[in-house]
């Protein structure tokens, strides 16, 4: 069972269709008692980080989210979940994240057409289970305007928008994306995939 923790700041009907057409069974839920019970957990997210942690702490998702992170439970955070995984964010003001993570979120360069959105590809650090058979330079889809500076040996795969950036990072149990596998087609499939049978 995959758990979808909903925080009422997610785009969670082709996350949760795209799974559920992949064959596995998917539990959407805002219950603190879900999300301790969970043996995998995707946190998704559109929307500004300092929304997305007042409303992981209001609903009471927060702390047992970090709870069952830190005991092993496999996690996956996409876009601003991957974001709210971070210690730290420059999104409108400085916000505390889920700090499951090192490292800070900061805006993408004024220089550069705001938001990211659209088609740009994988080019992969490093490898592991959750990217296996997505070949280099896969495309994959954004939407973004801010974006994570992790530590380097975190880096599974980057994407160039002018700037090189983190679009796939790992540590131990925790996997983000800063991309949208759900609206990735064929790759993002895969990578979903991959991720409910680590």
């Amino acid at each position: 069972m995959i758990t979808i923790v909903d925080y009422k700041l997610n785009n969670l009907r082709s996350l949760e269709n795209t799974l559920r057409r992949l064959g596995h069974d998917v539990l959407v839920t805002s219950t603190p008692d879900d999300v301790r019970a969970a043996t995998k957990l995707i946190l998704p997210g559109v929307g500004a980080f300092g929304d997305g942690m007042r409303n992981l702490k209001e609903l009471r998702l927060a702390e047992p989210f970090i709870q069952k992170v830190k005991a092993g439970t496999p996690a996956l955070g996409i876009c601003l979940g991957m974001h709210l995984l971070f210690k730290e964010s420059e999104e409108f003001g400085k916000h505390q994240g889920l700090d499951l993570l090192q490292g800070s979120v900061v805006k993408l360069p004024a220089h550069l057409r705001v938001p990211h959105m659209g088609w740009n590809q994988l080019h992969f650090k490093q490898t592991n289970g959750l990217t296996q058979g997505i070949a280099e330079s896969s495309f994959v889809y954004f939407v973004h305007s801010y974006y994570a500076m992790p530590s380097a040996d975190i880096v599974l795969a980057t994407t160039d928008y002018q700037l090189e950036f983190a679009a796939i990072v790992h540590t131990k149990n925790v996997w983000a994306t800063q991309f949208h596998p759900e609206k990735s087609q064929h790759v993002g499939e895969q990578l979903l995939d991959n991720f409910a049978r680590l």
